[in-house]
């Protein structure tokens, strides 16, 4: 109950920091890639139920445009997910949101991986932070979030998933693993 309030929240606050960014992201899809605004795609959520997941179109025929490049790197294409979150669909943290080919294609269809689809899938999470170099590692990270998952947590996650918005994703895991030898 509180981790929804808490996503209903963040949610508001962010659309509303980034309103005028997300307008201006639009309309450079728009005028300048001449292509659609926004890419859709099945993702499977709780429970295994499907949803369709909102971000910035950052791709045309399989390859980035300019602006998608920018968006990508910032992680700006993930804006629009906060409406996601407000239909409850998604959570602020969480595991990342997998299509059903990437649930078939690493292995996790199975009674074993079974606690992955207990809790809604995050816009970040650990898996993303630590960079989900391995499928393993990744499973590593949901489970361990799962077990100990917190407002505390949740928060400290978006504060570094921010920092690495802002100084680049390299930067602060090598702050933050104290390794580096991390891409």
């Amino acid at each position: 109950m509180m981790k929804r309030l808490f996503d209903i929240v963040f949610s508001f606050i962010a659309l509303s920091l980034f309103a005028i960014p997300m307008a201006v992201i639009a309309l450079l899809l728009r005028i300048k890639e001449k292509h659609a605004v926004f890419f859709r795609q099945q993702r499977v959520g709780r429970n295994g139920c499907g949803f369709e997941i909102l971000k910035f179109q950052t791709m045309v025929d399989d390859a980035p445009t300019s602006t998608g490049r920018f968006l990508r790197k910032t992680g700006l294409d993930e804006l629009p997910q906060f409406f996601n979150v407000l239909k409850g669909e998604m959570s602020i943290v969480g595991p990342r949101a997998l299509t059903s080919f990437d649930i078939k294609r690493l292995g996790w269809n199975s009674a074993f991986f079974s606690a992955r689809w207990e809790i809604k899938p995050g816009i970040t999470g650990l898996a993303q932070i630590y960079g989900g170099q391995h499928r393993k590692i990744s499973w590593f990270w949901d489970k361990y979030y799962i077990k100990t998952n917190s407002l505390l947590t949740d928060f400290i996650i978006i504060m570094i998933s921010f920092a690495m918005n802002l100084f680049g994703k390299t930067r602060i895991r090598r702050i933050v693993f104290r390794r580096n030898n991390l891409k």
